[in-house]
């Protein structure tokens, strides 16, 4: 598709956005807002005609053209069958959605258009809301299901713990009096993600949205929609739900059951799959932690994330891995 890819954003003008729509039909009245989004660069973008529209450049060189054409298909898949997620346009020469690229290219920069679709957070103390997105993540899975993923990483031991383990003792990140420290901690932690994984047993994987938390879901009067794909993958149907949760021990209860009271309308759920939340919990902190410094280079990182890399974020590190070895040792959520 493209005959050459940026190392870095640091090309990307808002003229290169501007001439990118342009170039596929869309004609901007100049108002350009940058949207929060650190692994890719996401504008929303007025138009002289009509409301405004989303455009997102995908980051040099971290997915194929295939993967990301992989992630465009399964949320076209989703809307099809009124799933409410926001697939990327098919644009035709003229701006139009009957052509058949959802993936465009300007200035050697990657990048899609989607339509805007506002809305609020959800309110995630209200058990009617669970249940209303486990209803949706339930629909969502059995889609997903349905087929699996050619050119997009599994979500695994290896992928989101091992690698980015060792990404960070090579890279040179961790200082030289915590090495040890970390070291220690991060080999118990992923002991009892194996462990956990064992107790587990046979989980069945599927395409997962892969990033559900609350920011990435949008709530209007006519419920939810699910935004941001870019991170779906394959794995356990749990990875889908964890993030979801969140307080105390019991509050977690009830909000799983609310939300699996919905999941299960339309896709069974296997129980011994909550067994892996606090290991895929320990695998997202190690491998954030790796994102996080595998993009120190991007201007934008140390910005925004001024707190990472000093001596008191690993020394927190090493204390929530200790606290995600005490829990991957206790029973899970409720009763097998």
């Amino acid at each position: 598709m493209h005959s050459f890819q940026p190392e870095s954003f640091a090309g990307l003008t808002p003229d290169i956005v501007i001439a990118a729509l342009e170039e596929c039909g869309f004609y901007s009245d100049g108002r350009l807002l940058a949207l929060n989004s650190y692994e890719n660069r996401v504008y929303q973008v007025g138009m002289e005609e009509g409301p405004p529209l989303i455009v997102k450049f995908y980051r040099p060189r971290r997915w194929s053209d295939e993967a990301i054409l992989e992630e465009h298909r399964f949320v076209e898949a989703l809307a099809e069958r009124e799933i409410p997620a926001v697939p990327a346009l098919r644009l035709g020469a003229q701006g139009t959605e009957a052509g058949e690229g959802s993936l465009r290219e300007h200035a050697g920069f990657r990048f899609a258009v989607f339509p805007r679709h506002g809305g609020r957070a959800p309110e995630l103390d209200d058990s009617r809301t669970l249940e209303w997105l486990g209803r949706f993540i339930g629909r969502i899975h059995a889609v997903g299901a349905a087929q699996a993923y050619a050119h997009r990483p599994v979500l695994d031991l290896d992928s989101f713990g091992e690698t980015p383990y060792r990404y960070l003792l090579e890279q040179g990140f961790i200082p030289a009096d915590l090495v040890e420290a970390y070291r220690s901690v991060a080999q118990q932690a992923l002991d009892g993600v194996r462990r956990c994984y064992e107790r587990a047993g046979d989980v069945a994987t599927l395409r997962l949205h892969g990033d559900c938390h609350v920011g990435n879901v949008l709530w209007t009067d006519a419920g939810p929609h699910f935004v941001d794909f870019d991170d779906s993958r394959t794995g356990p149907a749990i990875q889908d739900l964890w993030m979801l949760l969140s307080g105390e021990r019991q509050d977690m209860v009830r909000q799983l059951s609310d939300l699996l009271a919905g999941y299960e309308d339309f896709r069974e759920f296997n129980e011994r799959e909550l067994y892996l939340i606090e290991a895929l919990r320990t695998l997202r902190l190690i491998h954030y932690s790796a994102w996080l410094a595998s993009r120190w280079h991007d201007p934008a990182f140390p910005a925004a994330f001024p707190w990472f890399n000093t001596q008191r974020y690993w020394q927190d590190r090493v204390l929530e891995l200790r606290e995600q070895v005490a829990l991957m040792q206790e029973p899970p959520l409720w009763p097998l």
